[in-house]
């Protein structure tokens, strides 16, 4: 019984070192300039109308994806949001426009932040890590999912 535990033990461990790399490499991710985000997918109309408003806050690894299927001047706006963000718009995986620390508005209407050419996606981040992490128009965009 004394040399079994340790054994139970072992293999409990393994099994959740196992997890953890399994949800980490089968997460959806976005790479700029080195700096990886988890992202979630925002594929459906309901979902990108509401995007990061369900959340009250996020942490600074964690984005918002928004894929489009066919390139516009794709407009965005705080509505419900109850923290800043960074967004940042996507063409052929190059960023074209960003707006840094973009803050939540009640009169969101009379915001609406729009790229300065068309974009097939956006990337929501946490408010001033474009500036941090140096982002800038050109720079490239890895998604995988």
């Amino acid at each position: 019984m004394k040399k079994i535990f340790p054994l139970i033990l072992i293999c409990c461990i393994i099994i959740f070192l196992a997890y953890i790399i399994y949800e980490r490499t089968n997460k959806p991710t976005a790479k700029i300039n080195g700096h990886l985000f988890f992202i979630e997918v925002a594929k459906t109309q309901t979902q990108q109308e509401i995007g990061l408003a369900k959340y009250s806050k996020i942490e600074k690894n964690f984005a918002m994806y928004f894929p489009f299927t066919y390139p516009d001047y794709y407009g965005f706006w705080m509505k419900g949001m109850r923290f800043p963000i960074d967004i940042i718009f996507i063409r052929n995986k190059r960023i074209v426009t960003i707006f840094p620390n973009v803050l939540a508005r009640w009169d969101y209407q009379n915001y609406i932040y729009k790229p300065t050419q068309p974009v097939d996606s956006v990337l929501e981040i946490s408010a001033g890590l474009s500036t941090k992490y140096g982002f800038k128009t050109g720079d490239n965009v890895i998604i995988s999912y």
